[in-house]
């Protein structure tokens, strides 16, 4: 048989040829090599499987911290951090408490009444979205 780009194929057999002839794909046909390649058979015993190497694992510094304060605070101990936390949320709340203390003796008004807050008007065509015509 001569194919389209003029190269003769040799088939073994007169069953290879009419298949071929009724354009059959060689993979769908369970008895040709083709077939088996696709399907993975007899390829156990001469083929091991290739080991998947594993990632390693890279620290890398954040923008706020370099990599050795990060390394820093993961080698502290968890109370040592509670401890730290604490002692900076007392600070946070005397520094709110004399800030307070500080506002009400000076943000008092002087003329009694203090300043009210009064709604916008809210007129209009109560429409929202709408185009003027």
């Amino acid at each position: 048989m001569i194919r389209r780009d003029g190269k003769p194929v040799y088939v073994g057999s007169s069953k290879a040829f009419s298949l071929t002839m009724q354009r059959k794909k060689a993979a769908k046909l369970v008895w040709t090599q083709a077939w088996r390649r696709l399907h993975k058979k007899g390829l156990t015993e001469t083929t091991n499987k290739k080991r998947a190497r594993r990632s390693n694992k890279v620290q890398r510094a954040v923008v706020g911290a370099s990599l050795e304060e990060i390394k820093k605070k993961a080698a502290q101990k968890s109370d040592f951090r509670a401890a730290q936390r604490d002692a900076a949320l007392k600070e946070v709340k005397t520094r709110k408490a004399t800030n307070k203390v500080k506002s009400s003796r000076s943000g008092a008004p002087k003329g009694g009444k203090a300043f009210q807050k009064t709604p916008k008007h809210m007129g209009g065509s109560g429409k929202r979205g709408t185009t003027q015509r």
